[in-house]
Formats: C-alpha cells, sequence, structure tokens
C-alpha cells in the first residue's frame, strides 16, 4: 500500500517555531547568571534567525517552484557565525574560571584592564 503524500507544511508553521526559539532565547539570557546558559540563550536567537531566513527563502515565498538556495546559503553562515561565537566565548568563559573559579557574570565587575 502507497501512502497519500504529505501536505506541506506552512510558513506559519516555520515562523511559529522561530519565534519560540527567540523568545526562548532571550528569556534565557535574562534569567541565566552563567556564562553557558547566556551562551545557549545567543545560540537559540541565531537558531531562531536561521529558521526564519530558510522559511522565508522557501518556493511558496519566492512564487515559484524553483528551489531557492538565498536562505540556505545565509543559513550556512550563520552557522560558521554561530561556531567561531562559541568558541571564542568558550576560551573567554575558560579565562574568566581560571581568574575566579566561577563561570557567575556578576564577578565580571572586577575585571578592569
Amino acid at each position: 500500500m502507497i501512502d497519500p503524500p504529505l501536505a506541506p507544511i506552512p510558513l506559519t508553521a516555520y515562523l511559529l517555531v522561530g519565534a519560540v526559539l527567540f523568545v526562548t532565547g532571550i528569556t534565557c539570557m535574562i534569567a541565566k547568571r552563567n556564562l553557558i546558559g547566556i551562551l545557549i540563550g545567543i545560540e537559540l536567537v541565531l537558531n531562531a534567525g536561521t529558521v526564519n531566513i530558510v522559511a522565508m527563502s522557501s518556493p511558496f515565498v519566492a512564487g515559484s517552484n524553483l528551489p531557492a538556495l538565498d536562505g540556505q546559503v545565509f543559513a550556512l553562515f550563520v552557522i560558521l557565525l554561530a561556531a567561531a561565537e562559541a568558541a571564542a566565548a568558550l576560551a573567554i568563559a575558560l579565562a574568566f574560571y581560571g581568574g575566579y573559579a566561577t563561570i557567575d557574570v556578576d564577578h565580571g565587575d572586577r575585571l578592569n584592564g
């Protein structure tokens, strides 16, 4: 028995997922006190932007049946940016932990230099 083809997912579903990811990321950045939690929130915000970029470049927005790869190319750049940001932030977190034996961002007011 052959299954019937699935209906395409509407644009509003993608935008809703992006909005939920964005709000979750902002909430995580505001609520968390340690650096790792804040970095997770930043990654969620970047992923929300990536979902929206890819959704807006889809064929039902562009008006043709041809694949629109602009959003996927920008998504790759966002992923590269997120990886570089995570590596740099992890290096900063390790240096901060080495100096203060904590990753609580409230102790950052003692930094000078």
